[in-house]
């Protein structure tokens, strides 16, 4: 009977082994006709990609990228619509910021250098694309497109880390992760857009970035609510955050945010009548508090803060950055900064 019975649970502990798909990425030792197991990883996200889109169980799945560059030199498109709430697709660092062996340098740096695409007012490059819903990116850290800005005076061209387009789409949590740029030499354009619903925020950094975030359109029945929270922005040249008439203030969590160093703390699609709450953050070292958004070639037209409900938030004060690479808080907060109590940054333990 005993021998039966560890039959029967040998049997349940495989079927759950094989319910959860693992593929490892690592550019300097990966091969994309390996396996995509540890010992055998695959070179490219691409790759990953592809056979996630072809493997049609019903089962998560987890892309883990060592540390190392990470180049997409193709726009990486997740298709393969089979997820859910609690198997979910997981594109994750292998070392995680509080993982006691973390360090900065560790971080897997992923440089969107995609071939650039027409858009609405020139050209985009997309980075990685989850069209499909319950996403999971964390850990990560994205760097600006070496593409010029400037196509001419009345076209640019975007680099957008991570973009999603689909209006009806649901559940993508973007968290852990940095995003660092420059606006001469690697200009980026918006960290993470996204259309649809769920889009949350949580625990990033962006660094030098033009816009940090957009949350962007949607269409159909309401879905999940969309959040940032406990995040930092720091050198954002155009805005701290984004919002659209698609994301409903109602359906929107914003807390525990900093915002600093930044031209316009928010801004708004134009003729939005939304309104909006802020709680526990700071703003500070803004040129403009509020203001109306055209695209991606529009200005910023100044307007009135009052859609805005603010509890709990500073408005005076400087924030540091701490410059040093060897320290573990490397472009978050430096030691005993303004901010340091709202524990925003990439470390969630120790809140």
């Amino acid at each position: 009977m005993k021998k039966y019975i560890l039959s029967f649970l040998l049997f349940i502990i495989s079927v759950a082994i094989v319910q959860a798909e693992q593929l490892y990425v690592n550019p300097r030792t990966g091969n994309d006709s390996s396996s995509g197991i540890k010992e055998q990883p695959l070179k490219t996200i691409a790759e990953a990609a592809r056979r996630v889109n072809q493997n049609k169980e019903k089962e998560s799945t987890t892309i883990i990228l060592s540390e190392g560059i990470h180049l997409i030199t193709e726009t990486v498109v997740f298709s393969n619509d089979k997820y859910t709430p609690k198997n979910r697709l997981v594109i994750r660092a292998e070392i995680m910021p509080d993982d006691a062996d973390w360090g900065p340098q560790k971080m897997p740096v992923v440089v969107t250098a995609a071939p650039l695409v027409p858009g609405v007012g020139g050209e985009e490059a997309r980075g990685i694309q989850p069209e499909v819903s319950h996403v999971t990116i964390e850990g990560l850290r994205f760097t600006g497109s070496p593409d010029y800005s400037y196509i001419d005076g009345k076209n640019l061209r975007r680099s957008y880390p991570i973009w999603r387009d689909g209006k009806k789409l649901d559940d993508l949590l973007v968290t852990q992760c940095l995003f660092t740029g420059n606006p001469d030499v690697l200009p980026l354009h918006v960290g993470v857009i996204a259309n649809g619903y769920g889009l949350v925020v949580d625990h990033c950094v962006f660094f030098n970035c033009k816009n940090p975030v957009v949350f962007w359109k949607n269409e159909g029945p309401k879905g999940s609510r969309s959040a940032m929270r406990y995040s930092l922005v720091y050198g954002g040249y155009f805005s701290g955050v984004w919002t659209t008439k698609g994301t409903d203030g109602d359906y929107f969590d914003f807390h525990h945010n900093i915002i600093a160093n930044t031209t316009t703390v928010w801004i708004r699609e134009k003729g939005s009548t939304l309104r909006y709450k802020a709680s526990d953050c700071i703003f500070t070292d803004y040129k403009n508090m509020a203001g109306f958004g055209d695209g991606a070639i529009g200005g910023n037209d100044l307007t009135s803060s009052d859609f805005l409900d603010m509890k709990n938030v500073q408005t005076t004060g400087t924030v540091q950055i701490e410059k040093d690479q060897s320290k573990r808080n490397y472009l978050q907060l430096a030691e005993g900064s303004l901010g340091s109590n709202l524990k925003a940054g990439l470390f969630k333990k120790n809140q």
